[in-house]
């Protein structure tokens, strides 16, 4: 795999940071995951459990020999330098000052570990007067104009039902901590990546402060609609179903209107552009909408794709599970669990034809490789079983 001999320390949570070394273990780095030996990882808490046992930390934390150590001890920031001068990559997501205040903040760990690249994710960044603040991908998803630009004109801003900010976050950050290793494989000098949860999801969102700035124009809600072209919506087909229909190329534009019997409106001046046929997305959604209304779903997704249309049908999970592209193509792979037998996950994020990435096993319990870890970087059974009673480590 391309990240084989690769040493990652994980000491973040919920959910930037994790996602971030999940994508690095998944292809290959040896990622050691750092928890609280008494209330471990509060990702541990979130989602859904079967049986006690949680669903997404069987996700997020696959990959990864998990240890428990208490960084706020003394004895514990020191095993923590120990293992960090042996390590690539730390990703932390603690408030600014936190690694400084217990004596493990970069200063120290690039002394002992010049190679070393710490990657820091954290709300608002290291900087600047919201630094200090908690940080949450909430925050983001509010302060970087998705909330604001989502959801009906006459609505509510909306914030996403899921981790959207975080997620972004991580796979971004993912990127940071290689383009670092880049820098260190030719310098060989490591260094401090210091990545926003806010400033991702902001690029993802796009130009709106570009446009205010030059336009004076602040985007409106649009609900499902777009201000770059039409059609462009969801539609509910006749046996109450929906699909989901783009129309960002003109070639597609036209097929949709010769599809749906509407040729006429192809001539018209203001189809001949995205922004064009925006203006006009009543006219459009009606005589689209009108068409799809009468037909069941299956019936819409063959006359589109014969048509060459562009459309999918609006999924939940069991839709997802049950795609058989999904399934031929592994976007979703059953993986061995020693607590819940065949474990359904999403497969590593992208494929390579070298050295392609695989799930080697499911998120662990606590503590699970404490004594193999500690004992890789010079303690003996006598010391960790002393750490053990002092709560130090379990």
């Amino acid at each position: 795999m391309p990240l084989e001999g690769l040493r990652v320390l994980d000491v973040s949570t919920i959910l930037a940071g994790p996602l971030c070394c999940q994508i690095l273990g998944d292809y290959g780095a040896d990622v050691v995951k750092i928890e609280h030996p008494r209330h471990g990882d509060n990702m541990r808490g979130h989602g859904r459990s079967k049986d006690g046992v949680p669903l997404w930390w069987k996700e997020i934390s696959r990959n990864k020999r998990t240890v428990a150590l208490d960084l706020k001890h003394p004895d514990g920031a020191a095993i923590f330098r120990r293992l960090a001068a042996t390590a690539d990559v730390v990703v932390e997501n603690f408030r600014p000052g936190t690694l400084e205040r217990w004596g493990i903040g970069p200063d120290v760990l690039q002394a002992d570990n010049p190679r070393l690249v710490v990657a820091r994710l954290t709300g608002f960044g290291q900087t600047g007067p919201y630094s200090s603040r908690a940080g949450f991908g909430t925050l983001a998803e509010a302060m970087s104009g998705f909330a604001a630009a989502t959801g009906e004109p006459d609505g509510p801003p909306t914030l996403p039902a899921f981790g959207l900010a975080d997620s972004i976050c991580g796979i971004a950050a993912s990127s940071a901590v290689l383009m670092a290793l880049r820098h260190r494989d030719a310098t060989g000098r490591g260094q401090v990546v210091d990545l926003s949860i806010l400033e991702p999801i902001m690029a993802a969102v796009g130009p709106g402060p570009t446009v205010y700035q030059q336009l004076g124009e602040v985007p409106q809600r649009q609900g499902n609609r777009s201000t770059n072209n039409a059609p462009r919506n969801t539609y509910r087909t006749s046996d109450d179903r929906w699909v989901a229909i783009s129309t960002s190329a003109q070639r597609i534009a036209e097929r949709v209107m010769e599809l749906v019997g509407h040729p006429e409106v192809i001539d018209e001046p203001w189809f001949a552009t995205g922004a064009g046929r925006a203006e006009h997305v009543d006219l459009l959604d009606e005589m689209v909408g009108g068409w799809i209304a009468q037909r069941d779903r299956e019936t819409v997704l063959d006359a589109f794709t014969e048509a060459g249309a562009a459309i999918a049908p609006v999924y939940d999970a069991r839709d997802i599970t049950e795609d058989p592209h999904v399934r031929e193509t592994e976007m979703l792979v059953e993986v061995d669990d020693p607590d819940l037998g065949p474990l359904l996950q999403h497969n590593v994020m992208w494929r390579m034809s070298e050295t392609p990435g695989r799930i080697r096993f499911t998120g662990r319990a606590i503590g699970a490789d404490t004594d193999e870890v500690l004992g890789e970087v010079g303690l003996d059974a006598d010391e960790i079983a002393t750490l053990k009673k002092k709560e130090i480590v379990r």
